[in-house]
């Protein structure tokens, strides 16, 4: 019988970590017997007097939030900061405007060069849980920033394979250079996957002028995705221009909302940044790059965890915790029906709960 990748098991490999995703296409097709999760069908008030993170309101500890207008950062104890992206309870980033995921990117440049500048600090991990399903203890809209004096085993991880790529690769060709006009992996991967002959049956779920959004080759959860720049090499948020901070704040806004309208839910995800683990010495061009850290390129996982529906989620156990990954449909079927979603967001489709183009309080 011919191979077939979309029909047959096989393996592939994650260049970033040195690890292999068992992808298995044919359980796809098993009926689901097993346990499905309450559909969430709540409808959150744009201010909620009970919630800790909505302006005005009294946090857990006793402090009174300022009625606050906008993104604002909230450091508690720990090295840890929480991020609120919006004084409005019921909006996430699938519904905001541009210009206000503008604002949250600016704040995550903000507390990243604060608290990687601090004595100590070596890495700073910007990250998002949403939804109950992944943890989250709060539906108001916001994302925590965790600064540490080691950088955890991951990211050490696609570091290493980073530069392993960059010292023992050929020189680039199309693709975009790193450090010292050394290779550069994932702008090396970003060429080749938006250069596809055939980009209906790839991975790519959308671009803009400066960023793409796929399914990597190597994705483990079923619509988990990767958004990085790929028209040049980007160390750090503190890297990007102004036209790239725009372009990100608009590919944030589309994937998210696509996420939502999959199946016409509020999708949950971890979404996570790597970049260089501090800010280290910033550079203004890839020409006049010298810290070793630079190698790293700024890049977003999203790892959500439904699979068939909005009930039906993937778990990683059996055969995934004892041998390695495996998931049930080909990143390529993933990007398909990513791309197939519209960026507009279904709430918004139906104008029944307008998004204000302005940012209001309660």
């Amino acid at each position: 019988m011919e191979f077939s990748p979309a029909n047959h098991p096989h393996r592939r490999y994650n260049p970033l970590t040195g690890e292999h995703v068992l992808v298995s296409p044919h359980r796809n097709k098993r009926p689901w017997l097993g346990q499905t999760e309450s559909l969430d069908r709540v409808v959150l008030p744009a201010y909620d007097p009970d919630c800790y993170l909505c302006p005005g309101n009294k946090r857990a500890g006793g402090q009174q939030n300022e009625d606050y207008k906008q993104t604002m950062t909230e450091p508690v104890e720990g090295a840890c900061d929480v991020i609120i992206f919006h004084p409005r309870h019921d909006l996430t980033l699938a519904r905001l405007p541009p210009s206000n995921i503008e604002t949250i990117i600016e704040q995550w440049k903000a507390i990243y060069s604060k608290r990687g500048t601090q004595q100590g600090i070596k890495y700073v991990q910007i990250f998002e849980n949403k939804g109950p399903m992944m943890g989250s203890s709060n539906p108001h809209p916001h994302g925590q920033v965790w600064s540490l004096s080691q950088v955890p085993s991951i990211p050490s991880t696609e570091l290493v394979h980073m530069r392993q790529y960059a010292e023992s690769s050929p020189p680039p060709s199309s693709a975009p250079a790193g450090p010292l006009g050394k290779p550069s992996l994932l702008c090396e991967y970003a060429q080749f996957e938006v250069n596809q002959e055939n980009p209906d049956e790839g991975r790519v779920v959308v671009k803009n002028d400066d960023w793409v959004v796929l399914v990597p080759w190597w994705a483990v959860w079923p619509f988990e995705t990767l958004v990085f720049p790929y028209k040049r090499h980007v160390p750090s948020l503190l890297h990007l221009t102004d036209s790239e901070t725009k372009s990100f704040a608009s590919i944030l806004g589309d994937i998210t909302a696509r996420y939502d309208n999959l199946f016409s839910t509020s999708f949950a995800y971890s979404m996570g940044i790597h970049q260089k683990p501090i800010p280290g010495n910033i550079a203004q061009s890839v020409e006049n790059m010298h810290d070793a850290d630079d190698i790293a390129h700024l890049h977003l996982h999203f790892y959500p965890p439904l699979l068939r529906s909005a009930t039906v989620r993937k778990f990683l156990v059996g055969f995934e915790l004892l041998a390695e990954p495996q998931r049930d449909l080909t990143p390529e079927q993933a990007a398909r029906r990513l791309r197939d979603c519209s960026p507009v967001h279904f709430l918004d489709q139906k104008v029944s709960n307008p998004v204000p183009k302005e940012s209001s309080g309660h």
